[in-house]
């Protein structure tokens, strides 16, 4: 049985601790907010899951001083990321560190530090982009692999939520300035808490051999409630390092919600949606005699990541396509993208400067 520690008593540190619990193993969900630790233990698991887990230990965390754990879980704002996994890296022996998106904000403060420290140690780091280990991208990628679509013309991926989808999750705030959704500073606004479509982008791209996203023009929508500052429209155009072009969007305005892929070959189409239907994920593609194919996949977000963790573990994975390494390449295109909107050009991201601002240029 491995033991688990989940920092963050919100809608993610819940989810991630009911897919601990069902695979039995031992786990700890800790928060510095009592009331979040009650809401837990109170409202939230019983009703997502049916009844309350006496199995799990809910703890104030700084309350515990046991640092032996094989799978640590960051659920905490954004802005809290980069120095909790530093002071996790230093100060415990966990096997995997398990770091929820976005890593961290568009400054990338301290990112050098933490990708050189997780070298020196022997610890799987990992963020956790849970739509590229979901049934359906690994379907994806075999079908691929393939070659089915001939050279790969334009990718354009589309993850418009309107906020009020997430606001359902986290019944106990009512508008993005009630948290770090409110504030980009903290890691919030669209363009990083809706970069799962920059991901999976990245994701289809290094598929298909296309390479990394190295030139970015961008155009952001902001709003400022009060004191909150963030974008609710990221509009990206992107190019490969083998001259890939293609197009990300982004928002937190639109309902229904939009979540799909659409990768346009010499020889075809292939499409990939999150959220088909209330139940289903799905694929659509045509096949090498021009026929439309569909597969549909039950949902299960949190569960592949879990799923992955376990695999790190067992030594069943050689490259990880959460690694450090392909989150902090998700970074620098967010990053870019409030670069490019700030100056009105497109940017340059230059991978061999290292992950900071003064790679983007």
């Amino acid at each position: 049985m491995y033991k688990v520690k989940i920092f963050g008593a919100g809608s993610s540190g819940n989810h991630y601790t009911h897919a601990c619990r069902t695979k039995g193993w031992e786990t700890v969900l800790c928060d510095i907010d009592t009331e979040a630790l009650k809401r837990t233990r109170k409202k939230i698991y019983p009703e997502r899951y049916g009844r309350w887990d006496e199995g799990i230990r809910l703890i104030n965390t700084n309350e515990d001083v046991e640092s032996n754990y094989d799978i640590v879980i960051l659920c905490t704002p954004p802005d809290t990321h980069i120095k909790l996994a530093k002071d996790i890296l230093t100060e415990c022996s966990s096997k995997i560190l398990l770091i929820e998106k976005p890593l961290t904000t568009p400054e990338l403060v301290g990112c050098e530090e933490l990708l050189g420290l997780a070298k020196k140690k022997d610890t799987f780091v990992g963020v956790a982009y849970n739509q590229v280990l979901t049934e359906k991208t690994s379907a994806s990628d075999e079908i691929l692999q393939k070659g089915i679509l001939g050279k790969p013309l334009t990718i354009t991926s589309v993850y418009r939520e309107h906020w009020r989808n997430m606001n359902a999750a986290h019944p106990w705030l009512s508008k993005p300035s009630d948290y770090y959704l409110g504030f980009i500073k903290r890691g919030g606004g669209v363009c990083n808490e809706h970069s799962h479509a920059i991901s999976i982008w990245q994701h289809f791209s290094h598929v298909l051999n296309m390479g990394r996203i190295i030139e970015v023009s961008a155009m952001l929508d902001f709003v400022n409630e009060g004191q909150a500052h963030y974008d609710v429209i990221s509009q990206i155009n992107v190019k490969t390092e083998k001259d890939l072009i293609g197009t990300i969007a982004q928002d937190i305005v639109s309902h229904p919600s939009k979540k799909l892929l659409w990768i346009q070959g010499e020889q075809g189409y292939f499409e990939w949606h999150a959220d088909w239907s209330d139940t289903k994920d799905a694929l659509l593609y045509s096949d090498e005699q021009n026929n439309v194919q569909e597969m549909l996949f039950d949902k299960n977000r949190f569960g592949g990541i879990i799923d992955h963790a376990e695999d790190v573990l067992n030594g069943k994975v050689k490259k990880s396509p959460i690694s450090l390494e392909k989150g902090l390449e998700t970074m620098m295109v967010v990053a870019a993208a409030h670069l490019s909107h700030k100056l009105g050009r497109t940017v340059r991201i230059d991978y061999g400067s290292g992950f900071n601002l003064d790679a983007i240029k």
